[in-house]
């Protein structure tokens, strides 16, 4: 097993979750603006270096979307409660959609590893689309815990996540049912 400065990057990121909820939960939009900023960098950074330095690992390909979905998820969950988000709301239904999707794709994923034998289920331009809907939602939920004209835009963002996540889900079941019928 090869430790790259990707996985590193990836292992930080996952080591400033815990930081980014106690900001959260001690009231410090600020601060937890500012992890959750930092934490999006270490994700950009660590595919660029992989890709640039040619450091990508079997290990990096685990870390990293388990490091991106640990610290999305924790933000969902942290600024869905209603006393520790001072921001725009973020409805727990809306939360319960994005976990339910994210599960939804691990079990189809070991469904097609264990039923297929396929190993490799890349994400489609529609989750990537969602991927960057759901981070900007948040920073934009953190920020109008700052700068409450933004409300209506993080409302709005927010509606956008659940939508995005509703079409990533329904498009991950469309290409799993179409990979399992060519394996067959």
């Amino acid at each position: 097993m090869k430790f790259t400065i990707p996985n590193f990057l990836s292992i930080l990121r996952m080591g400033l979750v815990p930081l980014f909820i106690i900001a959260v939960i001690d009231g410090e939009s600020r601060k937890a603006l500012l992890i959750f900023t930092l934490a999006g960098v270490t994700d950009a950074l660590d595919g660029l270096i992989a890709r640039l330095a040619k450091q990508q690992s079997l290990l990096g390909a685990y870390l990293d979307p388990i490091a991106d979905k640990l610290l999305l998820t924790s933000a969902y969950v942290a600024l869905s409660i209603p006393k520790l988000n001072s921001g725009a709301p973020i409805p727990l239904w809306v939360t319960v959609l994005v976990l339910s999707r994210d599960l939804l794709i691990v079990v189809m994923a070991l469904i097609m590893y264990l039923a297929a034998g396929v190993r490799r289920f890349p994400p489609s331009i529609l989750s990537k689309i969602n991927t960057v809907v759901q981070v900007t939602a948040v920073v934009v939920v953190l920020v109008s815990a700052l700068w409450p004209k933004l409300e209506p835009l993080a409302s709005t963002l927010v509606y956008a996540v659940a939508l995005f996540t509703v079409a990533s889900g329904l498009d991950y079941i469309y290409r799993t049912t179409r990979l399992s019928m060519q394996a067959e």
